[in-house]
This record gives C-alpha cells, structure tokens and sequence, in this order.
C-alpha cells in the first residue's frame, strides 16, 4: 500500500508492506505519476512501515532519485528500520540518498518547508 501527502514543495511518499520484484514496477509508476502531477520539487521515502524490501526496491528508489534529481530537487528516506538501513548500506545508497530517524528530520534537511510535521 502507498500513501501520499503533499508538505509545501515536498512530496512524501508512506509505503507499507514489502518491497520487492512483485510491487517495485507499481510502486514507481504510481510514484511518478503522483510526483508529476503535485507540482513538487522534492521527495522523501517514508519507511516506517516497510517490512522488507530487496535489489528491486533499491533500483525503484534509485530510479525515483534520478528524476527528482533531474528536476533540481531532493531524494532523502526517513523511518527506515534496521533490516531496511542495512541493505541501503550494503548498497552504498546512504552516500547519495540520506537517512533521516523521522520524516519532521528529513524535511528540516530538505529546508525550505516551514512548519514541519
């Protein structure tokens, strides 16, 4: 399941359950579609609820991080749980993308949104 909601120019996307080669394909287009049509600038990943995610969710968020970053913006995660943290390191993506412990710490980083959650 995927939720979105809409803080200022920030879109952030709350994805639940597991992400791996089944949902990866639906969740990136539904992630791009919503992205296109919010007229935001930037995105982060809520994590909170995810309870596994394998290589394809690393390429669906890598993907998702390319096009926001082709618009000028950023791509950050925030409530990723230890399983979910570690595969990102394993992956090397904590050296582009960044962790936050909470989605009210990742839109402070992103800046430019008042009145975080």
């Amino acid at each position: 399941m995927i939720e979105f909601q809409k803080k200022s120019v920030v879109l952030i996307v709350k994805i639940q359950g597991e992400i791996d080669h089944h949902c990866a394909a639906i969740l990136r287009e539904k992630i791009e579609k919503e992205f296109q049509k919010s007229d935001t600038k930037h995105l982060i990943f809520d994590f909170k609820d995810v309870t596994f995610m394998d290589s394809s969710g690393i390429g669906m968020v890598i993907g998702r991080y390319k096009s926001v970053m082709a618009y000028g913006g950023k791509t950050v995660v925030a409530n990723a749980n230890e399983k979910v943290s570690q595969i990102f390191q394993m992956a090397g993506m904590q050296r582009i993308i960044p962790q936050y412990a909470s989605v009210t710490e990742a839109l402070k980083a992103i800046g430019g949104v008042k009145n975080a959650v």
